[in-house]
């Protein structure tokens, strides 16, 4: 089979994930995905969403605000190492800087980032878009996008499958293997209902990296 945007071939379908570096919950949602693709026919293709953007207007604790206020700067290099290098680096790039922001616990900072490019291969100027705005108008289109596929009412991650879009899954701590794949066998099944659009339940534990 022709490898296409839609398709990328020989049997495989690809789920795309919308993130925001920042999320701990997306951290988590990103590496089921990459552990589906391991016992599954899956490719994943990685999008820029943002909670900067998604909180504009609310309000919100002062506390948290002065948290998302923290989470432009990477986004944005996100967004820059798209535009020079293309989607497909997007991957290497928020593995780099999630396994620092989550895994390592190290700051949201410029010098993070910087360690993270070095560590995706990506050159370090990149970190140059951290406290630009000329990225903001792509990097809200990016969000946009998500946005137009799942609604308003809705937080990172978003996930797309077969063509149908979601919030979530929020689990903790990360599937592995075959555990993985039964999840993403469940998405698939609740993508194919029509008129599906909801399952939740309240967060009796905070986010497990392991």
């Amino acid at each position: 089979m022709t490898q296409t945007p839609e398709h990328p071939g020989d049997g495989i379908a690809w789920a795309d994930m919308w993130f925001d570096p920042a999320c701990p919950w997306a951290w988590i949602t990103s590496r089921w995905l990459l552990e589906v693709e391991k016992v599954r026919p899956v490719r994943v293709r990685w999008h820029v969403m943002s909670l900067g953007v998604l909180n504009e207007g609310r309000d919100l604790d002062p506390a948290y605000k002065e948290s998302i206020a923290r989470t432009w700067g990477p986004v944005r290099v996100c967004i820059a190492a798209e535009q020079r290098f293309g989607a497909e680096v997007l991957g290497a790039l928020y593995t780099a800087l999630g396994t620092r922001f989550h895994d390592k616990a190290e700051p949201r900072t410029v010098d993070t980032v910087r360690a993270a490019l070095t560590d995706a291969d990506l050159p370090v100027d990149l970190a140059d878009a951290f406290a630009s705005t000329d990225y903001d108008e792509a990097l809200r289109a990016s969000h946009a996008e998500a946005m137009k596929l799942v609604g308003t009412d809705v937080g990172t991650p978003v996930i797309q499958v077969e063509g149908i879009a979601f919030f979530g899954p929020v689990v903790s701590p990360i599937p592995r293997g075959e555990d993985a794949g039964k999840l993403w066998d469940g998405v698939r099944l609740v993508a194919g209902t029509d008129g599906f659009f909801e399952l939740k339940r309240t967060r009796t534990r905070e986010p497990v990296f392991d």
